[in-house]
């Protein structure tokens, strides 16, 4: 796999508003300095540009994993965000994918995630 950083920053533009971007980087390289450059190179210049899967298929696993960890809401509602308005998701597809989960992560997790998805909608 090659990693690309321009990629990666075309991803970003593509799929986060500039406000979004520069709050999670922002984020991780006030203790780290360059964490974030290795996000936008190795996940969305890298991972992100692999065939085999569309952008849809990528939010639904990202937002599953998620939704199963729980404690990452912030995270969990920007890929709600990109599901719907860049992947093409519908917010009832979003909805869907949480109560096909609720057996495995529980109706707590389900619950924060519907949450998430109602703040991601109302942005």
């Amino acid at each position: 796999m090659e990693l690309n950083r321009d990629k990666g920053e075309e991803f970003v533009r593509e799929t986060q508003t500039p406000e979004s971007a520069a709050a999670w980087k922002k984020q991780l390289d006030e203790f780290a300095p360059g964490a974030s450059d290795w996000v936008v190179e190795a996940v969305f210049g890298g991972t992100y540009q692999r065939e085999g899967i569309t952008l849809r298929d990528r939010q639904m696993l990202n937002m599953a994993a998620l939704a199963a960890m729980g404690g990452v809401e912030p995270q969990l509602t920007g890929h709600i965000k990109t599901a719907v308005d860049v992947a093409g998701m519908s917010p009832e597809e979003v909805a869907e994918c949480f109560v096909h989960l609720m057996p495995y992560i529980g109706v707590p997790k389900t619950l924060a995630a519907m949450r998430c998805m109602k703040a991601a909608l109302e942005d």
